[in-house]
């Protein structure tokens, strides 16, 4: 089943694609059917730069348990930034 919620917004930031990198302006996260990845469902993350086409893109499909750990595992770095570097 598709829950069709998708979150995007506004980003700052670069990936690194094919050609290279390139700045990232728009992220898009929503739960769906993979493309690639071999789980039934995944969430999926595109960083994009709409400006630059279609191969100025970045895709995760990671399966519900990865998704989570990433998130925690992001949200605990960020926790331990000192407050000078924020």
């Amino acid at each position: 089943m598709c829950t069709y919620q998708t979150t995007t917004l506004n980003v700052e930031g670069s990936g690194k694609g094919a050609e290279g990198w390139f700045p990232v302006s728009d992220a898009t996260v929503y739960f769906d059917h993979p493309v690639h990845a071999t789980a039934d469902h995944t969430l999926n993350v595109d960083l994009i730069n709409p400006s630059r086409g279609a191969s100025a893109r970045v895709a995760l499909e990671l399966d519900p348990s990865s998704a989570r750990a990433l998130a925690e595992a992001i949200l605990r770095t960020l926790d331990t930034i000192p407050a000078g570097l924020r």
